[in-house]
């Protein structure tokens, strides 16, 4: 997993509030398990014009004008600004890799469902909740000034404005250590391989019958 630290980047404003999982990746994209290739499809349903299908080559496929990300000013955005309740629904942990794969690397909104927020902390995504008089002020200037950026620091736990402004959000200690470490769940056992290794050969020592070969004892075919 990607380590995150401090980054900077264009915002995307998505002003609706309980986008879904279903809304962030439609579920006949959820046959594959592989982490990537999700970010052609990210909102599908109100990026196109059109159905998507796994696989479907996005490039000469209609897009909504209407949209935010098919909105020229947000080409390349990798801060999504987003609403209360960002992340709803199911528990599918498509919906960030959709969103990571689509180059997002932070989201702020008031609120998110807790299973999302979760799980971009597991995927290299940093989520952050500010209140929501704060998100309305990024909304507000977001829209009146093209090429709107912020700067996110995970180590300050600050988000910096164009302006000057810098606000403060919080953040669970232990998964700070993970995102800024790049650790997810296997990554915090792989710190402890010398020690499994070592309880593993204990283990064979003090109860040699655990780990017998089956066929050796008859069970086998």
């Amino acid at each position: 997993m990607q380590p995150f630290t401090e980054h900077t980047g264009l915002v995307a404003p998505l002003d609706r509030a309980n986008v879904d999982t279903d809304a962030i990746i439609p579920k006949q994209f959820l046959k594959s398990i592989r982490r990537t290739g999700f970010g052609p499809y990210l909102f599908d349903e109100w990026r196109y014009l059109d159905r998507g299908e796994p696989g479907q080559d996005c490039s000469n496929r209609p897009l909504n004008p209407a949209f935010v990300l098919n909105q020229e000013r947000y080409r390349g955005a990798t801060v999504l600004l987003a609403r209360a309740n960002f992340g709803c629904g199911s528990s599918r942990e498509h919906a960030p890799w959709a969103l990571l794969d689509y180059g997002f690397r932070a989201l702020i909104a008031p609120s998110f469902a807790d299973i999302f927020y979760n799980n971009c902390f597991k995927n290299g995504i940093l989520p952050i909740v500010l209140p929501e008089d704060e998100v309305d002020r990024l909304f507000r200037e977001v829209q009146t000034m093209p090429g709107y950026r912020l700067t996110v620091s995970l180590p300050e736990q600050t988000v910096a404005t164009p302006a000057g402004a810098v606000l403060r959000f919080e953040v669970d200690s232990y998964r700070k250590h993970c995102l800024l470490n790049g650790l997810d769940e296997i990554g915090l056992t792989l710190q402890h391989a010398e020690a499994i290794r070592g309880y593993e050969a204990r283990r064979r020592q003090e109860a040699p019958w655990l780990f017998a070969d089956v066929k050796a004892q008859g069970g086998g075919a």
